[in-house]
């Protein structure tokens, strides 16, 4: 919109507020509670998005349109001159009405490029609002969008990943899971990737250390929508959701909660050097998480997350035996005439009554030794091994891999101890050789005299 009707809209949205208030036959008690009314819920703006609005703005409102009308309720034009060139900024609206698709940013660079001057992208920004140009290129104004908290404990978690600091020579990303409700982090993970088995291994803390949530809200990586994680919610279950594509704005709790990991616990871990090792920096995560974060005020609650959690409703808790099934992966495959079946590279024997025919097989992804073959969900017996070329899925990548074991053989020691003992016998034999020293008269030189 342009710069009078922006200001015309502003006037009507203050006036819309403080109209109820300006009721002549009011008590100041009732005038109050209308206030109070008024400021406990956010309200449409004139740009469509959510705002807040205190006390006191609304009867500084109140007393500007008992002095002056609706009038007194439009904002007022700065007489201050900007400080850019008029031929600047007129050039710049051109160039943003021309494709308004372009940023400020471009435009500015657009304008340097050019030779008509040097501008800052937040002049340009504030300049373009102005003059109603900060749409998207389809004319709607930025989406809005409105708060949202669930009613109880475990009615959502929100999963995302956030990476992090190089750990090992290697880059860290943190798999996390909070409470939509409590705004506490239940399930969470450091490791070397942003894969299922990192992504499964938080939401297992969360299930083990606070039980079932009804839901879980993630985006679109890979490993939010692969086989294994969609398996395991099914199993214990729990409703998925997916977030729209470039809409990250609708997981914005888990993205804030991400932005204080960076602001108060990366930046500490940075200023320490950092961690030797992925297991202190989860150690380090964890202390700041519950030392720190779950007992900090949240200024949206009002509480802090610990002090929720106090007074949650308790989830269903699953057995060792209902997890240990949840987190088992599965593969479909087809036996053939001999009742054989292979998985990733590996031959195993199953019943002979199911050879042709289509079964699931169950495993452990770090054991691919131990197959339980499944038909139409219901057990078959195991997989007997024929031949085991790899023994974990190759999706199934620890984080640090197994440190060798050490043979207690020092090979160049003891080379170096072996040259060292036969040039010392080298020297012995050639001391021993060697031919006896002799006087002028033939005798043994060692030999005694007798006079």
């Amino acid at each position: 919109m342009a710069l009078d009707e922006r200001r015309q809209a502003v006037g009507l949205f203050r006036y819309s507020l403080i109209r109820p208030l300006a009721s002549p036959g009011l008590t100041t008690f009732e005038r109050g509670a209308l206030v109070r009314a008024a400021v406990s819920v956010d309200h449409v703006g004139p740009d469509g998005a959510r705002v807040e609005v205190s006390a006191t703005t609304l009867r500084r409102w109140l007393r500007a349109w008992h002095a002056g009308g609706f009038a007194g309720l439009v904002p007022a034009v700065r007489a201050q001159p900007t400080r850019t060139p008029a031929e600047i900024l007129d050039q710049a609206e051109v160039l943003k009405r021309e494709a308004p698709g372009r940023t400020a940013a471009q435009v500015a660079r657009a304008l340097a490029e050019a030779q008509v001057g040097m501008v800052s992208a937040r002049t340009l920004q504030r300049h373009f609002a102005r003059l109603g140009l900060n749409r998207s290129p389809d004319g709607a104004p930025p989406r809005a969008f409105g708060r949202f908290e669930v009613a109880e404990f475990g009615d959502l978690w929100t999963g995302d990943g956030l990476h992090g600091p190089v750990v090992d020579g290697r880059k860290t990303v943190l798999c996390a899971f909070i409470d939509d409700w409590s705004r506490a982090v239940p399930g969470w993970r450091w490791g070397h990737g942003e894969d299922t088995v990192r992504l499964e291994a938080a939401l297992r803390r969360g299930l083990e250390s606070r039980g079932i949530p009804q839901k879980c809200f993630v985006d679109n990586g890979s490993a939010f929508i692969s086989a294994p994680f969609n398996r395991t919610l099914a199993v214990l279950g729990i409703a998925i959701a997916h977030s729209r594509p470039g809409q990250p704005a609708s997981r914005g709790k888990i993205e804030r909660f991400f932005r204080t990991v960076r602001i108060q616990f990366l930046v500490e871990l940075d200023a320490r050097g950092g961690a030797s090792s992925l297991a202190e920096l989860n150690e380090l995560f964890g202390a700041w998480l519950e030392g720190v974060y779950h007992r900090a005020r949240h200024s949206e609650t009002g509480e802090s997350p610990l002090e929720r959690l106090m007074r949650a409703r308790p989830l269903r808790r699953a057995s060792p035996a209902e997890l240990h099934e949840a987190f088992l992966w599965s593969a479909v495959r087809t036996a053939d005439k001999t009742g054989a079946v292979s998985l990733f590279g590996n031959h195993y024997e199953i019943d002979a009554a199911l050879a042709q025919t289509k079964v699931e097989l169950i495993f452990d992804p770090f054991d691919l030794a131990d197959i339980e073959v499944r038909y139409q969900g219901r057990p078959m017996g195991k997989a007997v091994p024929r031949q085991i070329r790899r023994h974990t899925h190759p999706k199934a990548r620890p984080d640090t891999p197994p440190s060798p074991k050490a043979s207690g053989i020092d090979y160049l020691g003891l080379v170096a101890s072996r040259v060292a003992a036969e040039a010392a016998r080298r020297i012995a034999y050639a001391e021993m050789n060697a031919p006896v020293p002799i006087d002028r008269d033939g005798d043994n030189s060692d030999k005694e005299i007798d006079r």
